[in-house]
């Protein structure tokens, strides 16, 4: 990974959709040698794919929460099988430490989030996390 590449990555970063030309002025290459960076890049899976950073607040789901979950009864297939039918949620992550997964939703109210975690405990033992605010939201 050299400089060029990391400034290509980070202008994509910042926004996926921008053209080639746009990116070639930024990095200062020309529009086919970044052409062919940023394909190289993609063949080398360190680009995996393309996102959309969605407004979940403008889509009417303001109450964004981090919640901890422990499962019960061995039961991480039922779990997995439950998260995965959840259409609100932008991550779920196995992970180590007291906890086993570590999940991130958006709810449209508080009652949503307690109807949430109340389907939960069949499968884990849960705790939530409520965010205020994203301090790095500015950096890009």
């Amino acid at each position: 990974m050299d400089f060029i590449n990391e400034l290509i990555l980070k202008e994509l970063k910042k926004d996926s959709r921008i053209s080639i030309s746009e990116l070639g002025r930024r990095v200062h290459l020309s529009a086919p040698a970044v052409r062919e960076r940023v394909k190289q890049l993609e063949e080398q899976e360190v680009i995996k794919r393309y996102t959309l950073d969605i407004n979940q607040k403008a889509l009417g789901f303001p109450i964004e929460a981090i919640i901890e979950a422990t499962i019960k009864n061995n039961r991480y297939a039922d779990f997995k099988d439950y998260i995965k039918a959840y259409t609100n949620m932008d991550f779920c992550y196995r992970i180590s430490g007291e906890a086993c997964f570590l999940l991130k939703a958006h709810f449209q109210s508080f009652s949503d989030v307690e109807q949430f975690i109340d389907e939960l405990q069949p499968y884990a033992h849960t705790k939530t996390n409520f965010i205020f605010s994203d301090i790095c939201d500015d950096i890009y």
